[in-house]
């Protein structure tokens, strides 16, 4: 066994890494989903983990083929379509109120917007920025709207009154 998995390290080292990486880019996506799932919002762990998986395949895709390793203007030329493209995604859980007085969905489209940019990084091979961009995601989806509702009342002396999803 030892044999095995010291040849899968040696000789595949390459597809090891890709796998990690794609790995911890649906990781990052579902962990952000899950937060929208338990809030009951309509882009969950799946939808945000299948954004993170999606964002990090174009990008080792763009990166490395047939072991071509293209520099980083090709890499940033499709940063740039994903995070492009994905607005269309976002756009789409924007929902505007009858009377035109309320715009529900802006942070779950966020996070749409965040579950790929953690997909990006986590196909990037930054480690750090990935796990630090996947808990501060969580600590503003978990504590954000409380802390915001303090904030507006402590500094306008008035309650929101524009209901954003939480």
């Amino acid at each position: 066994m030892r044999e095995w998995v010291s040849w899968i390290l040696l000789d595949h080292a390459d597809q090891v890494e890709i796998a990690l990486r794609l790995i911890v880019a649906a990781l990052a996506g579902m962990a952000v989903g899950l937060n929208r799932d338990i809030h009951n919002k309509p882009i969950g762990m799946r939808t945000l983990g299948l954004v993170a998986l999606g964002s990090a395949t174009v990008i080792l895709s763009g990166s490395v083929y047939e072991g071509l390793h293209f520099g980083q203007d090709a890499v940033s030329r499709v940063v740039q379509g994903i995070m492009t493209g994905l607005g269309f995604l976002g756009a789409g859980a924007i929902i505007k109120g009858r009377d035109n007085s309320e715009v529900h969905g802006l942070t779950t489209a966020a996070t749409v917007w965040i579950a790929a940019s953690l997909g990006v990084t986590a196909a990037l091979g930054a480690w750090f920025i990935t796990f630090a961009g996947t808990v501060m995601t969580l600590v503003v989806l978990t504590v954000g709207k409380s802390l915001e509702d303090r904030l507006v009342r402590l500094f306008s002396g008035r309650a929101k009154t524009v209901d954003e999803d939480s």
